[in-house]
């Protein structure tokens, strides 16, 4: 599933738990890691002089560049199977350039990061890779629940039955498969979006309709998941998608989110774009985002 890791880094907190989970997904598919800083010229505004940027700001950039990537080789190891590079451009492309260029299979990355010359990790940065890149991107916030604390056991697969939204079925089933995790599979019946004001309430043949389909989406990934000799339980709510899902985790103690970017239209839908950045935003837990764009990839 993912032979080559890309870990961009700005030396944070939250960019070093994200790493931990990069060096991890490493190990349990025994892929090769690239760790990079992206010194962010533009985002020293106001430090360039006639002939461009001043050097004395370009060496501390990229000396802050090299530091921030000493703070992830701690975690990943200086080994043969890592590489370091320190470069310069707008944060969102040359990552994007980066992972096409070589190939990446994975990207994983902080939803937040520090503030200075060398900022980039910063939530929108990090949505806009998750958009428009071709590979699945797994984001990390430092928390309490972040920490990792043995391998993934318990892994969820929100869907809405629709193929976009299966992308990141076969995601969750490896990395689960690697770590003989639990598989949840869950289906929001998105009330908010069915009613056409706050104060109507949908028929019920339309809620036990939208429910029938959702017990069907769920029933897939089970099957799938106990194929593969894993462990796996359905749910099907009503209720808002994104709050809904974050709850589910928390209750359930789950370790990983795998997830597309978008999904269908209709009365069902909530695996679209806002849905899957506000989770990224909020989860105390990692986020593996796949975009649709994949399929077309392979």
């Amino acid at each position: 599933m993912y032979d080559t890791v890309l870990i961009p880094t700005d030396g944070s907190d939250h960019s070093v738990r994200a790493a931990e989970h990069g060096h991890s997904l490493a190990q349990l598919f025994d892929a090769t890691v690239h760790v990079i800083n992206v010194v962010d010229l533009q985002g020293a505004g106001g430090m360039f002089d006639a002939g461009g940027i001043d050097q004395s700001i370009n060496d501390q950039l990229i000396a802050e560049g090299e530091t921030a990537i000493e703070a992830v080789e701690a975690v990943v190891g200086e080994r043969d199977s890592v590489t370091t590079t320190v470069v310069k451009g707008e944060p969102s492309e040359t990552i994007l350039e980066y992972a096409d260029d070589h190939d990446v299979d994975v990207i994983t990355m902080g939803t937040h990061g520090r503030t200075g010359l060398n900022r980039y990790i910063a939530g929108s940065v990090t949505e806009r890779v998750v958009r428009l890149a071709d590979v699945p991107v797994l984001t990390v916030r430092a928390t309490d629940q972040s920490q990792l604390v043995g391998e993934y056991d318990e892994v969820l697969i929100p869907t809405d039955g629709s193929e976009p939204a299966a992308m990141a079925i076969d995601h969750g089933l490896a990395i689960a498969q690697k770590t003989g995790a639990r598989i949840h599979a869950v289906n929001i019946v998105d009330v908010g979006d069915v009613a056409a004001s706050p104060n109507y309430t949908p028929p019920t043949e339309v809620i036990e309709h939208l429910e029938s389909e959702g017990e069907a989406a769920t029933d897939r990934i089970a099957t799938q998941a106990r194929a593969r000799g894993l462990d796996a339980i359905t749910e099907v709510r009503e209720g808002f998608p994104a709050s809904d899902l974050l709850d589910y985790a928390d209750e359930h103690d789950i370790d990983l989110i795998t997830m597309g970017t978008t999904g269908r239209t209709g009365l069902n839908r909530y695996l679209l774009g806002s849905t899957t950045e506000r989770i990224i935003r909020h989860a105390e837990i990692p986020v593996l985002a796949v975009n649709a764009r994949e399929q077309e990839r392979n």
